[in-house]
């Protein structure tokens, strides 16, 4: 080794921070592709939302997987393991929680689906080639799995990075704040502002809480509708609060098999606007008939009466979902509404078979306005106007 010679540097070790930026830029870039596909699939469906030009869409899929692999590649492959060790560390450390062992799953998840992302890659077909489609189009699924529950590792990689909650109270003080806020609360004087999930699983809220036209901020460990909810800060405003409380954790799904990035083919759907159209262009009762069973029919092409069935059933699932007072509250009313809808369809339904029943047609009485109306001729005299009574108007 000469004298002018140096040693070859090494590259320093990404830090939490490069990592955690690198998969959130990944899941951006996946999300603008997810967008530029459904925006070519589009233009591959009819108006009810089916596939009628089916090699188009095979080619629009396979241009999404192409540049979901260049995006890995570029943004998280450099990082995946580093970034799920460092996670791992992170759960390890956390106290108990009910949603650990789900992440812990999510994490083992990742892993596998890095490794298949890797034993692909390093098996490169040529370019442009059916086996490449074949090849891209086979680690999708574990490409989406990044996009999909990636911010879970992120959030593990970056606590470290976080500030630690200290109580700011004394338990004196905290009981004179919760007794403050409570009173407040049956005031119709606490207004809540926003709501998460610390990393031990308990919910925390900020509130206003307004006395003597004077509002202070304040922070609530527990749900605001039960009883056990106490004060656990008061702040200056929003952002002191969320700089010294603890972190949100990402928050939970409704369905577990829930993916942003792997929807089902949308089922073919006709519009109530459309519907309605239909009724008012029928003349026979069947042809009435059949738009209103349009309405209230079931299965995979289902109407938009059972559509609406299924919208609030599934928001009765997601209130019961929250776990709070006021989510089982709600999940009870939007239950009895879906019951009411049922019921509802049925009787639309009957009342549709009834007319399509009674074989009849409107009469010709009903006749049509043109849109453009005859002219008269240029030489036309026009009409004499009727003669205007002298008579004055009465008033009443």
């Amino acid at each position: 080794m000469t004298p002018d010679s140096k040693p070859p540097s090494a590259v320093p070790p990404p830090t939490a921070l490069d990592l955690t930026d690198r998969a959130r830029t990944f899941r951006l870039r996946m999300a603008d592709i997810d967008r530029e596909t459904e925006t070519a699939l589009d233009m591959t469906r009819d108006r009810y939302g089916r596939t009628v030009r089916p090699d188009a869409a095979a080619e629009v899929r396979a241009r999404r997987d192409r540049a979901a692999v260049e995006a890995y590649t570029t943004y998280l492959a450099p990082g995946a393991d580093a970034l799920l060790d460092t996670a791992s560390r992170a759960l390890d450390e956390l106290p108990p929680a009910r949603h650990l062992d789900g992440w812990r799953t999510v994490l083992d998840g990742l892993a596998t689906s890095t490794a298949a992302i890797r034993r692909g890659l390093e098996r490169p077909t040529a370019p442009g080639t059916a086996g490449e489609r074949a090849q891209y189009k086979a680690l999708w699924p574990h490409l989406t799995a990044w996009a999909d529950y990636g911010s879970i590792a992120s959030h593990l990689a970056d606590l470290d990075q976080r500030q630690h909650h200290k109580a700011p109270l004394t338990g004196e003080e905290q009981q004179m704040w919760t007794a403050r806020a409570r009173a407040a609360q049956k005031r119709g004087e606490l207004e809540l502002t926003e709501s998460w999930y610390a990393a031990d699983g308990q919910p925390i809220t900020l509130a206003h809480l307004v006395e003597d036209d004077d509002s202070t901020v304040v922070a609530l460990r527990g749900d605001p509708d039960s009883l056990g909810w106490q004060v656990i800060g008061h702040y200056a405003h929003e952002y002191e609060a969320g700089q010294i409380l603890p972190a949100p954790v990402p928050p939970g799904v409704l369905r577990a098999d829930v993916s942003e990035f792997n929807r089902n083919e949308p089922a073919p759907e006709v519009s109530l606007q459309e519907l309605i159209r239909d009724i008012v262009e029928s003349q026979h009762a069947g042809d009435a008939s059949n738009a209103l069973l349009g309405a209230t029919q079931r299965g995979h092409d289902a109407g938009p009466m059972v559509r609406l069935q299924e919208l609030i059933e599934t928001g009765a699932q997601f209130a019961g979902a929250l776990e709070t007072v006021q989510g089982r509250q709600i999940a009870a009313r939007l239950a009895a509404l879906g019951r009411q809808i049922e019921f509802l369809t049925r009787e639309v339904e009957e009342a549709a078979e009834d007319l399509g029943a009674t074989v009849a047609v409107l009469p010709p009485h009903r006749t049509p306005v043109p849109r453009v109306r005859p002219r008269p001729a240029v030489d036309t005299t026009p009409p004499t106007p009727p003669p205007r009574t002298s008579t004055a108007a009465r008033h009443r």
